[in-house]
């Protein structure tokens, strides 16, 4: 097989088949300081010319503390198209520091693998797979880089190639002989998650007390429970505790007072807390707090907070000021493991109907360690003998704890822990990958608070409702054999012949395909999975969508990713479709399509498809499993029929969005700047190319149109349309970069000079407050400079895109800095004078900054002919080429024009600028996305699947989760349930639909109605009125079918493959209380 090349960071990767390490070819590292500088060397039985890229060492310090792996100062640039969405969460430094870090992963079953795979796509600086065992059939149910193949290899060895393929960046590496504590010395973390306790204290020992410590993970997952354990080292500094930007806010005014009260504007709720250190900046008047010094908080509130310093003898408090918050490093004092079993502290709590469990599970997994080094195996499910003979273990250990004897040991619990001891479980593997992994990047690179120390968690509701006999649980030598022996071969058929609706295939879609495909849903005769996204892969999907590879780029990703989990399980019964799931495509996913299903698993990334695809599932009664990710944090909410209410029965508020004139005139933070700056981008660009073509496709009908508007925005639309034909048409780059020069004067010149005209730095408002008081702030215009590398750069974006709207060539020199500055140095720009009685928008509830005159239309008519004169000029088939913007092709100068928009903006108005890829994030909306909190996500979802598809289970028994990997949180509640409506003896919930059958006519439903005690006075379909009974007219109707109804007065079309409609109906009772009745469907066919 020719290796295969990517490349990736500067640097390709040759993948061979061969990648076994000895025990003396590890990753070589140099230590400086207490930090840990690492380049792995070249390995006896590996290829890899990355090598040749890893000389670097490491000058970094923290006071105080050791930091793991803090190290290359001069790792590979960051390749920001494939990292963009993993950047927005860590940032560019914690990138670097995982560049420089080698960490070890033991035990490469499925929880091994699903850790290794995060931290591959994290793009950490090698991962070197340990494992002395070889692959089992048994190890299919839950590790997805295994095939039948691979049975009987040594399971690091058979690991290696599928890994690599993820990113050719990351060197992945096995071992395949016994660890021993010199080697443990080449990592800055290393994961163990098969490992006796007496030989994870021993490993933990070494790298507790080693200079620099090594981070040491234990992690286990056995059947439904799971635990973590970690230890970073005597004293581990965590730089950034919570990964979000410091807060800030917008003085209003300070007391001179001790201690003194600073009060901020309403425009946002300051996040302060009691304690937190701020600096004060730009504040006039009171100029001493200028200093740049840290000073601590008090009594924060929505609004205020007070300063603990005396400020009587300051300035006076004039104007302006901004305070943000000091983000403060924490150094924590992990004990070693052998410490921690006997005090192991506060647990860290995921549900707290289970409070008590985690010192149960402690003592389980003891227990557990103690039952494998007496028996030299795991208890065997079904096993009574077995199960008592752990209990009697763990009982003994319980009571030699003295103090910390626990009072019941729930012999029940520990039953069920004992049957599944030897199954690792995907779903399982899948959440405690996701955890695990991010420890291990917060090791690696102190951003994010570390788990402390203990986490236990397991997810015994997920087992069958119904008692099962032993034999149950016998394995049936397949792949699933390990999720039998803890489910039951009942359920396992029932996962099988499942018909799941996957709608989404982007990170959280590749996730579940490979969980699904694992666990064995609709993998037998009569199981089908269909999947749809309409989208195609883009190489920012690869760090985290990891079904897909650079060769796939341009594809579709439903398509690829189908391939991809057949490749995993071959008996998958996969549908791959493009289609999105909205009104339009009912003809695709129609009725029979929905009420075929047995479960919806959404993978989605907006609201607006989950409400409607809720719509769908609540209107046919079908399960739907929800879940999302932003960044760190992720959430799943189970939507059952009749137990829980639907998604769309809770929402966040909506965003508050700046007021437009806050963004056109009065910015005062860098996102208005940017969202101006993707403003005018779209409408330069996009919105006027695409108009003028408009125009020139048909210039009568468009002239029309205008005329019969006769608005504002008509005559905004016409002006724009005429600059591009006439005073602004461009012939050759020359006049593109005339165009763009004369921008620049007219963005951050004169439109400033006409602000500050209007509105004079004195100027008041009519109440006599002073205009400029905060949050506004006073603009100044800039002077252009061809040596001020920021402005050049913006003519030369602006002068590429303007050529590229009107098809002209592009000359190379026009990216020659020196040359171009020649360029600009030529255009010949007006003097401006500011004129009077300019309206400009202040009012911020305003919409449009359009604003209409009495002689619009007079206008408008000259403007067309001066149109029509333009067109008789143009060649025949003139057009123009609107530029669409796309934020993650670096090369196209999209993101380059917006930072110069936004940048140069942002100096006008005095406000910090950002970098590009700063804009990127901001302006391109980009949702911060990283893969360990997806693959947690989808695990979570997966353990509810197996309480869905079984269908005996309570609503006390689902789960919804938040949890935020960074702090770390896990939160876990049953769903709140539907709410109940009462009428007589009747009740129903928004899960019922009433159905009247053989296509009624309006009189026989209003008599249906009637004998439930309903009078209904309105009767709709769509939007239209099929009823109401004030209309004497309405009468008329009483006789005909409901179909003819829909038919003549809605106008709805009924295909072939509809077989009802739906009408919604109002209705009083006999007390003329109104009654909000269930939807009624009227089944014609």
């Amino acid at each position: 097989m020719l290796p295969s090349k990517r490349a990736c960071e500067g640097v390709v990767v040759e993948e061979t088949e061969n990648r076994n390490i000895g025990a003396a070819s590890f990753p070589k590292k140099n230590r400086i300081g207490c930090f840990l500088a690492s380049s792995p060397a070249d390995t006896a039985d590996s290829t890899s010319s990355s090598n040749s890229n890893n000389n670097h060492s490491s000058a970094n310090s923290v006071e105080g503390a050791s930091i793991m792996a803090l190290g290359d100062s001069n790792p590979p640039d960051i390749d920001e198209d494939l990292h963009s969405r993993q950047l927005a969460v860590y940032g560019r430094e914690t990138m670097r520091r995982l560049f420089a870090s080698n960490v070890l992963v033991s035990g490469m079953q499925g929880l091994g693998v699903e850790i290794a795979k995060n931290l591959v796509l994290a793009g950490v600086k090698s991962v070197t797979l340990h494992d002395e065992g070889n692959v089992e059939l048994w190890d299919l149910s839950s590790n997805f880089v295994f095939s039948e193949n691979d049975v009987g290899k040594n399971r690091a060895v058979a690991s290696v190639s599928k890994l690599q393929e993820l990113n050719n960046a990351v060197l992945v590496l096995s071992l395949t002989s016994k660890l021993t504590n010199e080697q443990l010395s080449n990592f800055q973390a290393v994961v163990f998650t098969d490992i006796s306790l007496e030989k994870a204290i021993e490993f933990n020992d070494y790298c507790h007390s080693h200079q620099p410590p090594i981070a040491f993970i234990k992690s286990e997952v056995r059947g439904l429970f799971g635990s973590v354990f970690c230890d970073f080292g005597p004293e581990f500094t965590v730089l950034d505790v919570d990964g979000e930007d410091p807060h800030t806010g917008i003085i209003a005014s300070i007391s001179n007072d001790n201690p003194a009260l600073v009060s901020c504007v309403d425009d946002e709720r300051l996040e302060f807390q009691d304690g937190d250190l701020v600096v004060f900046s730009e504040v006039h008047g009171m100029t001493e707090l200028n200093d740049g010094k840290p000073r601590k908080i008090k009594n924060a509130r929505a609004y205020s907070f007070t300063l603990e310093e005396d400020t009587t003898k300051y300035g006076t408090y004039e104007k302006g000021g901004i305070v943000t918050q000091v983000k403060q490093p924490k150094v924590l004092k992990f004990k070693t493991l052998r410490e921690a079993l006997a005090d192991p502290g506060d647990f860290l709590l995921s549900d707290f109907s289970k409070f008590d469990r985690p010192p149960l599970l402690h003592l389980a997994f003891q227990a557990l360690d103690k039952f494998i080094s007496e028996l030299g195996r795991f208890p065997v499910a079904g096993s009574e003998d077995d199960a008592q003979k752990l209990i009697s273990v763990a009982s003994n250990i319980n009571e030699s704890m003295g103090d910390g004897k626990l009072d019941d040991i729930n012999p029940k619990l520990l039953r069920h822990f004992a049957f599944g001891a030897r199954a690792v479980l995907n779903p399982m593997a899948a959440m405690f990958g996701g955890i695990v992994g991010q420890e291990v990047v917060k090791a690696c690179s102190g951003k994010f608070h570390p788990l402390f120390q203990y986490f236990y968690f397991d997810s015994v509701e997920s087992l069958p409702t119904e008692p099962l006999d032993p034999n149950d649980f016998r394995p049936v030598n397949s792949r699933y054999d390990a999720q039998i022996s803890v489910f039951g071969s009942k359920l396992q058929k029932k996962l099988e012949d499942a018909k799941v609706f996957v709608v989404g295939s982007g990170a959280l879609g590749c996730e579940f395909l490979k969980n699904l495909a694992l666990m064995g849903v609709s993998c037998g005769s009569q199981g089908k999975l269909t999947i749809t996204d309409d989208d195609v892969i883009e190489k920012s999907n690869l760090s985290r969508q990891f079904l897909f590879r650079d060769w796939n780029i341009g594809q579709a990703k439903s398509t690829v990713a189908a391939s991809a989990a057949l490749s995993i399980n071959s008996s998958l019964n996969i549908e791959a479709l493009q289609n999105r799931v909205n009104p339009e495509t009912e003809n695709v996913f129609n009725d029979t399509f929905w009420e075929n299903l047995s479960v919806v698993v959404n993978a989605l990334d907006n609201v607006n498809a989950r409400l409607y695809v809720d719509q769908r599932c609540l209107y046919f009664q079908k399960p739907l499993l929800e879940s999302g990710t932003l960044g760190a944090k992720c959430n799943t909410q189970m939507v059952i029929p009749h137990l829980t209410e639907n998604y769309g029965a809770s929402r966040d508020p909506p965003e508050k969005q700046a007021p437009m004139c806050t963004v056109h005139s009065f910015p005062h933070n860098i996102d208005h700047c940017l969202t101006w700056a993707r403003s005018e981008f779209e409408g330069l660009l996009e919105k006027t190319p695409a108009e003028v073509n408009a125009y020139l496709s048909n210039p009568s009908e468009y002239t029309n149109a205008m005329r019969n508007a006769g608005d504002a925005q008509s005559r905004d639309n016409l002006e724009r349309v005429l600059e591009c034909l006439d005073r602004e048409k461009c012939e050759t780059f020359e006049d593109c970069i005339t165009w763009a020069r004369l921008k620049f004067e007219d963005y951050f010149a004169n439109r400033v000079k006409q602000l500050i005209y209007t509105f004079p730095e004195d100027a008041v408002t009519s109440t006599g407050a002073p205009f400029w008081s905060a949050p506004k702030r006073f603009p100044h215009p800039l002077q252009f400079s061809a040596f001020d590398p920021g402005h050049l750069n913006f003519v030369m974006a602006a002068s590429i895109l303007r050529a590229e709207t009107f098809g002209i060539p592009i000359p190379d020199w026009a990216k020659d800095p020196k040359k171009l500055a020649e360029a600009v140095d030529k255009v010949i720009v007006p003097d401006f004078e500011p004129k009077k009685d300019v309206k400009i928008v202040t009012d911020e509830k305003a919409t449009s900054l359009s604003t209409a005159s009495v002689d619009d239309s007079a206008v408008i008519n000259d403007l067309i002919i001066k149109l029509e004169r333009s067109r008789a000029n143009l060649p025949p088939g003139y057009r123009m080429k609107p530029v669409q913007f796309e934020k993650d092709d670096d090369t196209n100068y999209h993101m380059d024009m917006i930072a110069g928009l936004a940048n140069m903006r942002a100096k006008n108005y005095s406000i910090p600028e950002v970098d590009k890829l700063k804009a990127k994030f901001i302006a391109g909306r980009i949702i911060p996305a990283i893969a360990t909190s997806t693959a947690m996500a989808t695990g979570l979802v997966c353990l509810e699947l197996y309480k869905v598809l079984d269908g005996g289970h309570k609503v006390e028994d689902y789960r919804n989760t938040f949890a935020n990997l960074a702090l770390p949180l896990f939160s876990m509640a049953e769903p709140v349930p539907p709410k109940v409506i009462k009428h007589r003896d009747m009740s129903w919930t928004v899960w019922d639909r009433w159905i009247v059958k053989d296509n009624p006519t309006l009189r026989q439903l209003l008599d249906w109605l009637k004998e439930k005690g309903l009078n209904a006075y309105s009767i709709s379909c769509g939007s239209c009125l099929l009823y109401n009974s004030m209309f004497a007219r309405h009468k008329e109707r009483m006789d005909k079918k409901m179909a003819d109804l829909a038919r003549e007065v809605a106008k709805l079309e009924l295909p072939p493959y509809r077989r009802h409609l739906d009408v919604v109906v109002a209705c009083e009772d006999d007390e003329d209380n109104d009654i909000d009745i269930p939807q009624v469907s009227i089944y014609f066919r």
